[in-house]
C-alpha cells in the first residue's frame, strides 16, 4: 500500500557540478537551496537585491545586473526613520543614506561580475502579485513615480499601493525580454526555474492558488520556448508529494525542516552530476566535523580529532582546488 504519491524526477540533461558558478535569486525558498549549496562549498551568489517574490521584480533586478546599474540618491526614499529602496529588501535599508547606497551598489557590482561568468541562474518565484505605487503615494509625493512596480513595500501604508495579479502574458513578456538580454550578456548561462511552495496566505487561499497557477503556466511556457531553461518541481514535491500539514511550520505557511530537507535531497538527485554527488558526501563530513562542539576540548582525543579532520580537509582541497575549505582548515588547525 502506498502512503505517498510516487514521483519520478528526470535528471537535468546538463547537470550542475562542483566548480560551476551559481547565482540564485527570488523568494525566501531560494535561500534554502542557496544556503545549502553554499555550506556544501559550491560557488554561489544569492539574492543580490535581497528576497524578491514577483516576476516583475526578479526580471527587473536581473536586467539591472546585466546593465551594471548604479543607484543614486533619487532611487532612495525615507520612511520609518530609514533610507530605503523600492527595488531592494529591507536588509539594505539604513539610517545613513550614503551607507545604504554603498551597500546597494557594491551588491550590484558583485552581481554584474558574477553573472557575466555564471554557469547557472536559479530563479524561484513566489507570487504573481505585483505592487505598484499609486499617485501621491506619500504626503509630499517623494516616494517615487506613480505606477512604479516595487519589490518590497517596506511597511508603507497599504493605500500607497495598487495590488495587481500579473497575467500569464505579463509574466512571459517580462521574462522573455530579460532572458534574451541575459543570454546575450552571458552566452553560456543556463537557467533553472522553481516555484516556491510557501503559501502566500495573506492573499487568501483562492488567490494564492490563482497566483501559483499563473507562475507555473508562465514558467513552463518559457521552458518550452528556450533550450537552456529547465524546471525543478519544488512546489509539487511539497504540495503534491508530502501534502500534509505536519510538513509545515507552526504558521501553516512555510515548509518545515523535514520538508526542506526532502526537497534538497531531490534537488541533489535530479540536478547534480554523479561525481558531484559523491564529492558532496565527503564535503558534508568536513562541514559536520567543523560544527562539532567538544565537551572536553583540552583532551588528547579532541586534539587527535582536529588533526585527523585537518588532514582530511587538506587532502580534499588538494584533490579539488576549486573547493574553498579554508575556514574549516583554520578551525581544525586551531588558528
Amino acid at each position: 500500500m502506498e502512503f505517498q504519491l510516487p514521483i519520478s524526477l528526470p535528471s537535468l540533461p546538463v547537470p550542475i557540478k562542483y566548480g560551476d558558478r551559481i547565482l540564485l535569486t527570488g523568494s525566501c525558498f531560494t535561500e534554502h537551496i542557496g544556503n545549502a549549496l553554499g555550506e556544501w562549498k559550491f560557488d554561489v551568489l544569492q539574492n543580490p537585491n535581497g528576497i524578491l517574490f514577483d516576476p516583475k521584480s526578479v526580471a527587473s533586478s536581473l536586467i539591472s545586473y546585466v546593465e551594471a546599474k548604479v543607484y543614486g540618491e533619487g532611487d532612495l526614499f525615507y520612511l520609518n526613520e530609514l533610507w530605503q529602496s523600492w527595488q531592494h529588501h529591507s536588509i539594505f535599508s539604513g539610517v545613513d543614506k550614503a551607507d545604504v547606497l554603498r551597500g546597494i551598489n557594491a551588491s550590484q557590482q558583485r552581481a554584474h561580475a558574477f553573472l557575466q561568468h555564471a554557469d547557472w541562474l536559479v530563479i524561484t518565484l513566489g507570487s504573481a502579485f505585483s505592487y505598484r505605487l499609486v499617485e501621491n503615494g506619500s504626503a509630499g509625493g517623494e516616494w517615487g513615480q506613480a505606477g512604479l512596480a516595487v519589490a518590497n513595500c517596506h511597511r508603507a501604508p497599504a493605500q500607497s499601493f495598487q495590488k495587481h495579479l500579473m497575467t500569464i502574458e505579463e509574466i512571459n513578456s517580462a521574462f522573455d525580454s530579460c532572458l534574451y538580454q541575459l543570454f546575450y550578456f552571458n552566452p553560456g548561462l543556463k537557467v533553472l526555474f522553481t516555484i516556491s511552495p510557501v503559501r502566500h496566505i495573506r492573499d487568501g487561499v483562492v488567490d494564492n492558488n490563482r497566483s501559483k497557477a499563473r507562475l507555473i503556466e508562465a514558467v513552463h511556457h518559457l521552458v518550452n520556448k528556450f533550450d537552456r531553461l529547465w524546471y525543478f518541481p519544488a512546489y509539487e514535491l511539497v504540495i503534491d508529494v508530502l501534502r500534509d500539514y505536519r510538513f509545515y511550520d507552526v504558521d501553516m505557511v512555510h515548509p518545515n525542516y523535514p520538508a526542506t530537507q526532502f526537497v534538497l535531497e531531490k534537488f541533489v538527485q535530479q540536478c547534480l552530476d554523479a561525481g558531484s554527488r559523491e564529492l558532496l558526501e565527503e564535503v558534508k563530513k568536513i562541514v559536520i566535523a567543523r560544527k562539532h562542539k567538544p565537551f572536553q576540548p583540552s583532551t588528547q582525543a579532541h586534539r587527535r580529532f582536529l588533526q585527523d579532520q585537518y588532514q582530511r580537509a587538506a587532502a580534499l582541497a588538494e584533490r579539488y582546488p576549486f573547493l574553498n575549505l579554508e575556514e574549516e582548515m583554520r578551525y581544525f588547525s586551531g588558528e
